[in-house]
């Protein structure tokens, strides 16, 4: 099972921002992450929190769920959080970073990923199928 999470604000995908973040719902990403999981042989659960210490606990309770990786978009948590790259950087599940923007082209603060060093790998910039390319990097590990 790979588990996806997304960190704060990303219940209001498809209305916050769209032409930076997409018009897809959480709900419709969530779907779209099933239906690919399920074409490559994998099974996804999706978890969404506005709070840091929930992304921080799952983290943690990962693996004893039965994950075999996670794929995170830590949002804005990812330019400011410690505490969620050493839970990150504690857990013996393979991490990979995910943005649906290309963080590199944005605000020079979202350019420093505090996370990034600590995870598998990043992908970014590709809306939804920044997902997609995270499940098929874990299918391809299989």
């Amino acid at each position: 099972m790979i588990l996806i999470l997304n960190g704060p604000n990303l219940n209001l995908l498809g209305v916050r921002e769209p032409d930076i973040y997409g018009s897809v719902t959480l709900h419709g990403l969530e779907e779209r992450c099933s239906r690919w999981a399920e074409s490559l042989g994998l099974r996804v659960e999706s978890r969404q929190s506005n709070h840091e210490g929930d992304l921080i606990d799952w983290l943690h309770a990962a693996e004893a769920d039965g994950a075999d990786g996670v794929i995170l978009n830590a949002a804005g948590l990812t330019h400011t959080s410690v505490a969620l790259r050493d839970a990150i950087a504690a857990v013996n599940v393979p991490v990979i970073e995910v943005h649906l923007s290309n963080t590199q082209a944005r605000e020079e603060f979202r350019q420093r990923s505090l996370i990034a060093p600590v995870c598998r790998g990043s992908i970014a910039g590709f809306g939804v199928h920044s997902y997609h390319a995270a499940l098929l990097m874990f299918a391809a590990d299989r």
